[in-house]
């Protein structure tokens, strides 16, 4: 039966992405000295302004304004573009870790209650769902011909879609792109539009998934110029599902930007990803979808749940486990298997923190 599936992704530069990279970046910091540090830091960004705002416990001090101001300038937003990282004001305001959290977390147990999702399919190399994989590689790919020139007067805000069309649950083909790029006013639209689909979108997109049929929007209201948090206010952790699997598997609700590790928030969907992309690695099955839960100030997750969706080559129970068997799933257990006390965490903020190798959770382990 054929159906549809679609999924985005984000440029660094859009609002909410800004956010998500001063979040973690401002995190990075604490923990290039402190390793111990407890981090909630999240972002507000619009007209000019950045709000820093949440709970950081830490025995050193940072300065969290010199962070706002570098990664603004790292994304690509400086001189007459749309927020200025020399002159926009900052604001800080950030408190200390409740006591009442801190009790939990100091004995090792989950710093919150809630669930988090891992998800692992054949689809891809990447062992992900093939619609986010290229949304992603679109907008990267976008934020790199700005950055080095190749397609001029654009700027760092930018959009990706990406329709899938299944049959059976196999992939046919790409049934329709959308590419959304900010640029500057005196920009040809016409030039601009020739320029995304031979430099972008022929670029990253195989050639046997397209097809006379498929649609390609690239900035269909035709005009861009005004973007980033100019255009629209931006928010830490408001892009959960390009940070993910692009709707294609569950979300535990849980952002992961500015969080440290004790936050099982991130720290546990790190491990349910890497536990599903393993039980797809070791063949166990084609497809797989892992839930874990927390209560706050427990150490051992309260629940695993696995559904492989028909495809398992072994039974579910005997998945749960070999899991329990050899991986430590207590929020300490996870933080020093996946070594989640370095400053990482910056790079995890754009084009999703799945499916890149370079991170401890996406290594492949037998077991």
């Amino acid at each position: 039966m054929k159906k549809l599936f679609t999924s985005e992704s984000v440029t660094e530069g859009h609002p909410d992405k800004l956010c998500d990279y001063i979040s973690d970046s401002v995190l990075d910091a604490y923990l290039e000295k402190d390793e111990n540090v407890r981090c909630a830091c999240e972002v507000v960004a619009g007209k000019n302004t950045i709000f820093v705002t949440g709970e950081i416990t830490s025995s050193v001090d940072i300065d969290i304004e010199k962070i706002v101001r570098n990664s603004i300038k790292e994304i690509g937003y400086f001189g007459d573009t749309d927020i200025d990282y020399k002159t926009c004001d900052v604001i800080v305001n950030i408190s200390k870790q409740s006591q009442d959290i801190a009790l939990g977390v100091d004995d090792l147990g989950a710093g919150d209650q809630g669930m988090m999702f891992g998800f692992a399919t054949r689809e891809t190399d990447e062992l992900m769902p093939l619609g986010i994989v290229l949304a992603h590689k679109l907008t990267k790919r976008l934020s790199y011909v700005r950055k080095n020139n190749i397609i001029k007067d654009i700027g760092a805000d930018g959009k990706s879609q990406v329709t899938v069309e299944y049959d059976e649950n196999k992939i046919r083909r790409i049934d329709t792109i959308v590419i959304s790029v900010q640029h500057r006013e005196n920009k040809d639209i016409d030039e601009l539009k020739k320029e995304i689909k031979e430099k972008v979108i022929n670029y990253i997109i195989p050639k046997d998934l397209l097809d006379d049929n498929t649609k390609i929007l690239i900035n269909p209201t035709g005009r861009f110029v005004i973007g980033g948090p100019l255009g629209d206010s931006g928010l830490t952790g408001r892009k959960i599902i390009v940070d993910t699997y692009g709707g294609y598997a569950r979300h535990g609700g849980g952002a992961f930007s500015g969080k440290d590790s004790t936050k099982v928030d991130r720290s546990g969907a790190y491990m349910a990803r890497f536990l599903a992309k393993n039980v797809v690695y070791n063949n166990y099955a084609d497809k797989c979808e892992i839930q874990i839960s927390y209560a706050i100030g427990v150490r051992e997750p309260i629940s695993i749940y696995i559904d492989c969706f028909g495809t398992n080559k072994i039974d579910i129970d005997e998945i749960i486990n070999k899991i329990n068997d050899n991986f430590d799933l207590s929020p300490k257990g996870i933080i020093d298997y996946l070594d989640l006390r370095k400053p990482i965490f910056k790079n995890t903020s754009n084009y999703g923190h799945f499916g890149n190798n370079d991170f401890s959770w996406e290594k492949f382990v037998k077991f």
